[in-house]
């Protein structure tokens, strides 16, 4: 039994208090920036408290009205970012379900060569076969379109790993009983696999929601139209070309309200997360 010491307390809630003091504090920059004008931020010392502008600020980047280099709205571009991060999410958590559950709970010639074939794709990221992947979507006429953005990524090695993992501790008894109810292979894993598999599934929603929604190389290449932009390349798109002068302002409203949607997921999941990765009475 560890005991507790009240010093030791009070150091690590000191520690965890400056932790987060040191990551939160861009974020309130960056928030206190987004409620100032332009000439207000340039100036120096820049301020540290909120400014009147924040309604102003916000409804331009969200209606794209400034006189940045980019004349997408943010509402559009934070659509396009929740259309291609979803297909992705559930892209990867389906086809990873369904190759998991066919190794191993089907025998056929070759089963573990397949495995280990898809597990070796760990090897070859987006970033390494990025040529062959936009000649193949380019050929498809999938450029500038939500598949296109989206259907390269949805394969996922790590995630077949993780559910074939999770399957290999299910019970033998929990098939067999299934075999004399009379429950065919879908029914078993409609009934009871992916009941059972509910806080992994959790778990890795909110690692692909993140990793989708942060997407940069892909969309930059597969997506030449500005209507067609993830919030991620809109925020590029606003800082750098062309010669008007960068909102900075609006640049910052932009960066906090692509910030939003990965930090709620995070914070409404943070229990089916925890649960997902720590739980080991499954």
């Amino acid at each position: 039994m560890v005991e507790r010491s009240p010093t030791l307390g009070l150091l690590a809630h000191i520690v965890m208090v400056i932790g987060v003091l040191i990551v939160a504090f861009p974020i309130y920059l960056a928030f206190v920036a987004s409620t100032h004008s332009p000439q207000e931020i340039m100036q120096a010392p820049m301020p540290i408290l909120p400014g009147s502008h924040f309604w102003e600020t916000y409804k331009t980047a969200l209606l794209g009205t400034g006189a940045s280099s980019s004349h997408v709205a943010v509402g559009r571009m934070i659509w396009v970012s929740f259309v291609i991060t979803f297909i992705i999410t559930f892209g990867k958590i389906s086809i990873s379900l369904l190759s998991a559950f066919a190794i191993v709970y089907f025998r056929f010639p070759l089963r573990s060569l397949c495995f280990w074939l898809i597990f070796i794709t760990l090897m070859l990221p987006v970033e390494v076969r990025i040529g062959p992947t936009y000649q193949v979507v380019a050929d498809l006429g999938m450029i500038n379109t939500y598949a296109g953005l989206s259907v390269p990524l949805i394969a996922s090695a790590t995630a077949t790993f993780l559910f074939r993992q999770f399957f290999l501790t299910v019970p033998d008894e929990l098939v067999e009983a299934a075999r004399i109810d009379g429950a065919g292979p879908l029914r078993f894993f409609k009934d009871v696999l992916l009941p059972l598999s509910a806080t992994s599934i959790a778990a890795l929603f909110v690692i692909q929601f993140i990793y989708g929604w942060n997407q940069y190389l892909w969309p930059l290449i597969a997506a030449t139209s500005e209507d067609m932009y993830p919030i991620v390349i809109g925020i590029k798109q606003m800082i750098g070309g062309g010669d008007s002068p960068v909102e900075w302002n609006v640049v910052m409203a932009t960066a906090i309200l692509a910030m939003l949607p990965p930090a709620l997921v995070v914070v409404l999941m943070q229990k089916w997360f925890v649960k997902g990765l720590v739980d080991t009475e499954k």
